[in-house]
């Protein structure tokens, strides 16, 4: 705490001088605890930021796995001169190579990274405010690697755009919804008619229903079976599991039971008989849009009824009825997130210098991003590439 304050104390000075910007006084806090309250804060009405960047959900990541990984809490709070807070940015710092980099908290586990903004300062900002922003972190980080931002927020620019910025490798395939529309805006009717037909095999199964998981024994009970499955589903698939690195799974377990509102951090939505669990999704929820964080479906012969799209269809329709504006099944373009989201989220990376040093790491780490997304747009390059890598892996 001593450390957040004295690093407190000195970067306030600095931005002070900048007349056009709003933020007069950064405070840099290195203490999850210490940040907590102000936290919270930026999670009431009023304020504009993703729920992946829940107080709940990335502490438990930064103890859990970030703090495996070597990265340190590195929380950045802008305030008014009056000393409002007015935006706050979840970053953990990491150093490697000589260079330290700052990034959002979270990892592989955020789909979106963005800071917490005062709705009415993320409407104003002007560039001048990001430079007094970013001046007094030049004595700690030398580039900020700041992936996967959404352009905009429920329907508001994100201000991080008027940063240096390129598309993101991956974009990230969204399905915007009509509040109170029919059912057929959501999910066409010859569709819905085809996943009705296979849900009559498995409506046969005594005790079949969806649910979203309210209790802690239900929420407990799916993510033990959950992280039974999964493994073998991605060996079948021959990836990566990445449920498996230190800390995940506890830190998984640890969002899914906070609890939020009437629901968690992180909810469960389960398909299930009596006999088994057939599928689940889990995802996060802000009263405007759902996005998906992680799912699977039964090694059983249920599998072949495609219980991941029936409870797919379920979800659809709870946040429909619900008016929720816009729905996503997480980044990257698999083929049955785009059977359900047919536009497109814009999603960006900015990669700033904020020394000398950095300016070789922020080139490198741009262009390997832009290398990457290239690979990815050409199918047959990419095709390529996955062979070759299976091959010599």
């Amino acid at each position: 705490m001593t450390m957040a304050a004295a690093m407190k104390s000195r970067t306030a000075e600095a931005p002070a001088r900048s007349n056009a910007s709003r933020i007069a006084h950064v405070d840099i806090v290195t203490d999850l605890g210490a940040a907590e309250t102000a936290w919270r804060a930026f999670e009431e009405p009023g304020h504009l930021f993703t729920p992946y960047q829940r107080f709940d959900l990335l502490s438990p990541w930064q103890r859990l796995v970030g703090e495996r990984e070597g990265a340190r809490p590195f929380v950045v709070i802008g305030r008014d001169a009056e000393h409002r807070p007015l935006l706050l940015l979840p970053l953990s710092l990491r150093q490697g190579h000589g260079v330290r980099t700052a990034c959002f908290m979270g990892g592989k586990h955020t789909t979106f990274n963005m800071g917490l903004w005062d709705v009415e300062c993320a409407a104003q900002t002007a560039s001048a405010d990001l430079e007094a922003l970013l001046a007094p972190l030049r004595e700690h980080i030398d580039v900020l690697a700041l992936t996967q931002q959404p352009l905009r927020w429920h329907n508001q620019q994100n201000p991080f755009a008027l940063l240096p910025r390129q598309s993101a490798i991956n974009g990230c395939p969204q399905l915007v919804m009509e509040p109170g529309g029919p059912p057929a805006s959501r999910i066409s009717n010859s569709f819905r008619r085809r996943l009705k037909s296979k849900e009559k095999k498995l409506q046969a199964l005594p005790g079949y229903r969806y649910h979203l998981a309210t209790t802690d024994a239900d929420v407990t009970r799916l993510l033990d079976w959950f992280f039974r499955v999964k493994p073998a589903r991605m060996a079948e698939q021959k990836l990566p599991n990445v449920f498996a690195e230190p800390g995940v799974e506890q830190f998984v377990r640890s969002a899914c039971l906070a609890p939020r509102g009437e629901g968690r951090v992180i909810d469960i939505h389960a398909l299930e008989c009596d006999d088994e669990v057939i599928a689940i999704f889990a995802g996060v929820a802000d009263g405007e849009r759902f996005s998906m964080m992680f799912n699977t479906y039964t090694m059983s012969e249920h599998a072949r009824y495609s219980p991941g799209l029936i409870l797919m269809r379920y979800i659809i329709d709870r946040y429909g009825e619900r008016g929720y504006r816009s729905l996503d099944l997480g980044i990257g373009s698999g083929d049955y997130k785009r059977m359900f989201c047919k536009d497109n989220e814009e999603i960006f990376d900015s990669f700033v210098p904020l020394t000398s040093r950095g300016k070789l790491a922020a080139m490198a780490m741009s262009s390997l991003s832009h290398g990457k997304r290239l690979v990815k747009q050409n199918q047959m390059l990419f095709d390529l590439a996955r062979r070759l890598r299976q091959a010599f892996g």
